[in-house]
C-alpha cells in the first residue's frame, strides 16, 4: 500500500492548517446573556459574580485572579467603581461595577467569600462592545490602561474593513 506523499518525504500536515488562529473573537451580547442565564439557573453564584466582574472590569486574567473582596468593597458595601494596579503595565485602571455585578458579588460573598477570577476573553468583550457603540478608541484605551493607541487598535482587532465602514458613515 502506497503512503501519501506528505508521509513519504517526512513532511507532516501543520496542526493549524485550515483553522483560524490568533485572537479569539469577543462575545456578543446574546452570548453574554446566555451565559448569565445558565449560571443563574444553575445557582452558580460564584461563577456568575466572576463572569460579571470580568466583563465589567476588562481586566487581564492575571489581574482579575489577584483581586480581593476588599478591592471591590467598602466595608459591607460593594463599590460602584474600583481601581486596580495592572501587573503587566504597572498602571492603574478604573472600572465601573454595574448594579447587576454588585448584586452577584454580594450574593457570592454571602455564600462563600472567595476572591474573583476569570479569562482574558472577557476583558476584550466589554472593551469591544464599548468601541462598537462609541467608536472612541481613546476612551477604550483609557479603560484598558494601554499606554499606546496602537496597542488598543491591535487588541480590539480593528481591521481596514472597520475603518472603511466608519469612513463611509461619515459625511463631510
Amino acid at each position: 500500500m502506497e503512503q501519501p506523499i506528505t508521509e513519504r518525504r517526512g513532511h507532516r500536515e501543520p496542526w493549524n492548517k485550515g483553522k483560524l488562529v490568533g485572537q479569539k473573537a469577543p462575545l456578543r451580547l446574546k452570548e453574554i446573556w446566555a451565559i448569565r442565564i445558565r449560571l443563574q439557573l444553575g445557582a452558580r453564584t460564584r461563577d456568575l459574580a466572576l463572569f460579571n466582574l470580568a466583563v465589567d472590569s476588562k481586566l487581564r486574567s492575571c489581574d482579575l485572579v489577584k483581586l480581593r473582596v476588599r478591592d471591590v468593597t467598602h466595608g459591607e458595601h460593594i463599590a460602584a467603581r474600583a481601581i486596580v494596579m495592572q501587573q503587566k503595565t504597572r498602571r492603574p485602571v478604573q472600572f465601573e461595577v454595574t448594579e447587576q455585578t454588585r448584586e452577584s458579588i454580594a450574593a457570592w460573598i454571602r455564600s462563600s467569600g472567595r476572591h474573583p477570577e476569570g479569562t482574558h476573553t472577557l476583558r476584550r468583550t466589554n472593551a469591544s462592545l464599548i468601541y462598537r457603540r462609541a467608536k472612541n478608541l481613546r476612551a477604550v484605551q483609557l479603560l484598558l490602561g494601554h499606554s499606546k493607541l496602537e496597542s488598543t487598535v491591535r487588541y480590539l482587532g480593528i481591521e481596514v474593513d472597520d475603518a472603511l465602514e466608519m469612513a463611509e458613515q461619515t459625511e463631510v
